[in-house]
């Protein structure tokens, strides 16, 4: 991939001067690629430790990481017979997409080599056999309930549950923890005419009684608590009485994330989407489980309510360059927007910049140009800080993501 033409560069570091931290910087890198440009290297590096970003920055993580300099990135393909010539970031990077192309073969390549590995890169291996997950992975991730890393158990167990298969089966013990969480629950009706199962947190009497079912909603799984109801993971959510508890509702939603199942999933993101308002922000929760597409709906929802713009701020894994000017247009975003400029509430002001800054990597590059014009002409300084994402963007017009 080509380095930033030298004239863009200027742009480029304003925009990473801007950015608040390694994400949004990671962002500007990834929008960059998204038109077919690295960075320059004095421009910026991405920090060794940083797992979220473009694949083609693999061999840089590891030159910054300092592994053993005997080894050399390599343009063959990972195998057994490979795997140690590969630095750890780019054997990631290979991992992760032979499990969107060849499952079982990145399957076989991590049991095969995995064991070997230390703990923390275990669990990095095992949280990759998401990508592609099948009912052909359950056998290895049963057996890992003998691996001496909680972490990975852990992993296992979630990754079953999202496959229909019960997670480990624990220490033989008589308590049912799932029971217990199913206890905090009460079971109703709703409907005259057409009567339906109703699903809804109780009261809670104590803080211990809270950290207690947090607990349990982080240990057991989707699967067994519908089952334990006599409900499809679908049926049970299409159940539940959202508003009535928000933590009860965050916490269901990260059990949904963790060790729902896809159907469910999709079920549950497009009912919140479709619902909008303040339900729909409980989906970024599930950001990491959704396709492109349901990511894209959903900013699209939180664009057109306009409940809470800064929820754009939290959105992770998503394409850059694709959001369209009638996306901005078909809701109240850009009002709020003209309004924070003009205002003198800084508190405002700033979350308006931050928001800009986002949608300075979500848009394509014809929005980006159209958007600063809009907000110019609002009263924001042409050359603000904040328009420095969305001023590169509009400099790196061309074929675009489609939408």
């Amino acid at each position: 991939m080509p380095m930033l033409p030298e004239r863009q560069r200027p742009l480029l570091r304003a925009a990473l001067k801007h950015a608040a931290d390694a994400r949004f910087k990671t962002r500007v890198a990834t929008l960059v690629a998204s038109r077919g440009f690295v960075l320059h290297p004095m421009d910026w590096m991405p920090a060794a430790s940083y797992q979220e970003i473009p694949d083609v920055y693999a061999p840089w993580v590891d030159w910054q990481a300092g592994v053993d300099g005997e080894k050399q990135s390599r343009r063959e393909q990972l195998t057994v017979e490979t795997w140690d010539d590969f630095y750890p970031a780019a054997r990631r990077t290979a991992l992760a997409d032979m499990r969107r192309t060849a499952p079982a073969l990145a399957r076989q390549l991590i049991e095969a080599k995995g064991s070997s590995e230390p703990a923390e890169i275990r669990s990095a291996l095992i949280e990759l056999m998401g990508v592609g997950l099948s009912a052909d992975d359950a056998p290895f991730l049963k057996s890992l309930f003998a691996d001496r890393s909680g972490r990975v158990r852990e992993l296992a167990g979630r990754l079953l549950a999202r496959l229909g298969e019960h997670g480990n089966p624990g220490d033989g013990g008589t308590e049912d923890p799932t029971a217990e969480l199913a206890a905090f629950f009460a079971e109703g009706k709703s409907g005259f005419l057409r009567r339906r199962t109703t699903y809804t947190p109780i009261r809670l009497k104590s803080p211990a009684q809270e950290a207690r079912r947090g607990d349990l909603f982080a240990t057991c799984y989707l699967r067994d608590l519908a089952a334990h109801f006599g409900k499809t993971e679908s049926d049970f959510l299409g159940a539940w009485q959202f508003g009535v508890d928000d933590n009860a509702d965050l916490f269901l939603i990260r059990m949904v994330s963790v060790s729902g199942g896809e159907a469910a999933v999709a079920h549950l993101a497009d009912t919140l989407v479709a619902e909008g308002g303040k339900p729909a922000l409980l989906v970024l929760h599930l950001m990491a489980r959704l396709d492109s597409g349901r990511k894209r709906a959903l900013i699209r929802q939180i664009l057109k309510d306009t409940y809470d713009l800064h929820a754009l701020n939290q959105v992770e894994g998503v394409e850059a360059g694709w959001l369209e000017w009638d996306d901005l247009t078909n809701g109240q975003t850009l009002p709020a927007l003209h309004s924070a400029i003009a205002g003198n509430d800084e508190p405002l002001k700033r979350s308006a910049d931050q928001i800009l800054e986002t949608l300075g990597f979500l848009a394509t590059a014809a929005t980006a140009e159209k958007l600063i014009g809009d907000v110019v002409a609002a009263g924001m300084a042409p050359a603000a800080p904040s328009l420095g994402l969305l001023r590169l963007n509009a400099s790196l017009a061309g074929p675009g993501i489609d939408t």
